[in-house]
């Protein structure tokens, strides 16, 4: 039986491992995917928001001479990261289920082959992020091939007509390297005005493009179906029918609080926000902690890496009674 096991290899994954590594505790990671997962999923020449130093974990320093890191730069330094600290992780196995009985818990798990195992533990700390749910328009013909709710990279749009659902961060930076290969760029959105979340060194860059015409920006708007070759909006004055090639549906993600709620976590209020005590990450389900965004439920933007990093220093010091 294993004294500690991780669910989820990201960033916050790993900072826990790494903590519960300094208070004497050698604990498993259980990854459906690699690891740092939801970092590989991002744009593939995404510049994080935050610096170098905000997103080390375990005291151990994340060097780039950008002033900002990259996509590549975070998926080196992690992997450096696991390598070096030989954290031990078994990728691409989904843990399914978590069932407490007595005084330890009973994990089951399938591998990519659909074999089934299980582990048991006395504690486990739940840190699977929230990339693998995209928040569902609920739309005609959003589950049609041509609609994706990730951005990697601009080049297969080279030439295409692509309407972009959203009008955060990711909706804008997919645009603008979108406009870059020559795709013809249309972005609905059903806010006023351009979200006050956007980089503040890219929003003039991004509001020059709308107003040279490179990007048509369609504010107090949204997609109401998706067909093959168009889709429908529909905005203040009626509707209309734009010609489309390709639906990016940037909408967001949430936590699996399906997941949370068999393992016995409750939640609470309209946001189905997980209940847990915020001095240990410990929830209602003893010795059952949460680490990293997917303690932040509906508002996903709560959590972050730079302060769900710091998580795993609670739990371990409320585990080893420190």
């Amino acid at each position: 039986m294993e004294k500690v096991i991780i669910v989820g290899a990201g960033p916050c994954g790993l900072s826990a491992a790494l903590e519960l590594q300094n208070a004497g505790i050698d604990p498993l990671i259980i990854e459906k995917h690699s690891i740092v997962h939801s970092i590989y999923l991002y744009p593939t020449y995404m510049q994080f928001f935050s610096t170098a130093e905000l997103l080390e974990i375990g005291g151990i320093p994340f060097s780039t001479p950008n002033d900002k890191p990259t996509r590549a730069e975070a998926l080196h330094y992690y992997r450096t990261v696991a390598m070096r600290r030989n954290i031990r992780i078994c990728s691409y196995e989904q843990v399914i289920g978590i069932v407490k009985q007595d005084d330890r818990f009973t994990l089951s798990t399938l591998d990519r082959a659909g074999r089934s195992a299980g582990y048991e533990a006395e504690r486990v700390i739940v840190a699977t992020g929230y990339f693998d749910h995209p928040n569902m328009i609920g739309i005609p013909g959003e589950h049609l091939p041509k609609v994706s709710h990730f951005f990697r990279e601009a080049h297969p749009y080279t030439g295409m007509k692509v309407a972009i659902i959203g009008g955060n961060n990711s909706a804008v930076d997919a645009a603008m390297e979108l406009v870059r290969v020559g795709a013809e760029v249309t972005i609905v959105y059903r806010g006023e005005t351009m979200s006050a979340s956007v980089k503040p060194w890219v929003r003039p860059l991004f509001e020059s493009l709308v107003n040279k015409g490179r990007i048509r920006m369609l504010y107090r708007s949204r997609v109401i179906s998706i067909e093959e070759a168009a889709v429908t909006i529909e905005r203040e004055d009626g509707r209309e029918t734009l010609d489309n090639d390709f639906v990016l549906a940037l909408t967001g993600f949430h936590p699996d609080r399906e997941f949370l709620g068999a393992a016995g976590i409750l939640m609470d209020g309209d946001a189905g926000k997980p209940r847990f005590d915020p001095d240990t990450m410990e929830t209602n389900v003893q010795g059952l902690y949460l680490a990293g965004v997917i303690a932040a439920g509906a508002e996903a933007n709560e959590i972050f890496i730079e302060s769900g990093r710091h998580h795993g220093t609670a739990i371990a010091r409320h585990i080893t009674g420190a």
